[in-house]
């Protein structure tokens, strides 16, 4: 039977580089769940359809023009066959992409592509929702946060801005993600809480993956 470990927390949290190393030491497979909501609003953007249209972004969700691929290194995301990926983790992708996640109808049907990551594999899932909506039976659950400022700080160094325009755009996409009405980021119930504000990325893999092997007996 397939285990399943959920991450979730806030943008710019440390969540995906976590759980990209804690998968790599288990040999699990892992997915970035957020990948779906930014494939999606990249290709929404590309093809000009209207963001603030539920039902033209559902039949958005279905198209076969935009697909989402598992790797080791990153969740990779093609549209029109070409590999978009590097554009999407954007922040201005990832502000696009908080917005189009609000309408539930988007949500439910991004939902059974995002499970189907699971099967037949020990999965590691990582987002703002996995642990409430996703996988909500998962074997173990995760919470990873930091302030707002070192969140502010990491995306800033990633991406060349300054502390104080990432954390304008920041403030918006933690509004967004914590007050919509469907699947809101929250604790999971039974999560484990890591706050990685005085933490560097080793120190947070050591603590997941002694809690995974204490409880997972692995």
């Amino acid at each position: 039977m397939s285990l399943v470990i959920t991450i979730d927390g806030p943008a710019a949290s440390g969540k995906s580089s976590v759980s990209r190393e804690v998968a790599s030491h288990l040999g699990w497979s892992w997915v970035s769940t957020g990948a779906f909501y930014r494939g999606l609003a990249y290709f929404a953007k590309a093809k000009g359809i209207a963001l603030e249209s539920e039902e033209d972004l559902v039949e958005a969700c279905k198209s076969d023009s935009w697909k989402v691929h598992l790797s080791a290194e990153k969740t990779l995301v093609f549209c029109d066959g070409k590999d978009v990926t590097e554009s999407i983790y954007s922040d201005a992708v990832g502000t696009v992409a908080s917005q189009v996640s609000q309408f539930p109808k988007v949500r439910k049907e991004l939902l059974q592509a995002q499970r189907n990551c699971a099967y037949g594999v020990n999965l590691i899932a990582e987002g703002r929702d996995c642990g409430t909506v996703v996988f909500p039976e998962a074997d173990l659950k995760f919470y990873i946060t930091a302030s707002g400022k070192n969140r502010a700080q990491r995306r800033a160094i990633e991406e060349g801005k300054s502390v104080a325009e990432v954390q304008e755009s920041q403030t918006v996409r933690d509004q967004q993600d914590t007050q919509r009405k469907s699947a809101p980021l929250q604790i999971p119930e039974n999560a484990h809480v890591v706050d990685t504000s005085d933490m560097d990325l080793q120190q947070v893999v050591r603590a997941v993956e002694e809690k995974v092997k204490d409880t997972l007996s692995l």
